[in-house]
């Protein structure tokens, strides 16, 4: 008799590759990053705009606030302006109350706690009561 000859099986990744892009191809479609891509922030003077004044400050430098300046940290669920603490559900009567005075501006700190809801929330509240002038301030912390 003849020893069988030792015939080794090959194993292929190619059908393992396969598999991992498909499940790559299948994340990237269902993960949902339309919500932040649906957020603008503007920093600094509109589009288009062109200062009147030439000794004003220049773009790069951020702008000091003004006397109405309002500063809102803003929470998970909650914003506090000037001491006292407000549920997201009476912003817009806040926002309506700041919107009153045309030289309004809103400084926006954000807790480690709040979520970009949060902030979408207090921004659109803001837009629809006429306020323009909103800044997002850094912290200084880890995110």
């Amino acid at each position: 008799m003849q020893p069988r000859s030792a015939s080794r099986y090959r194993f292929a990744l190619t059908p393992l590759a396969d598999a991992m892009f498909q499940l790559l191809i299948f994340f990237m479609l269902t993960s949902s990053l339309t919500p932040y891509s649906l957020l603008t922030i503007r920093s600094g003077p509109e589009a288009g705009t062109v200062a009147s004044d030439p000794s004003a400050e220049p773009a790069d430098e951020p702008a000091l606030p003004g006397e109405n300046a309002q500063f809102w940290t803003i929470s998970q669920g909650e914003v506090t302006a000037n001491g006292t603490r407000f549920p997201l559900d009476q912003l817009p009567a806040l926002a309506a109350a700041l919107g009153q005075n045309d030289q309004a501006e809103v400084i926006l700190i954000m807790e480690s706690s709040a979520q970009v809801q949060d902030l979408t929330s207090v921004l659109e509240a803001l837009t629809s009561a006429g306020v323009t002038s909103v800044q997002i301030a850094e912290t200084g912390g880890q995110p």
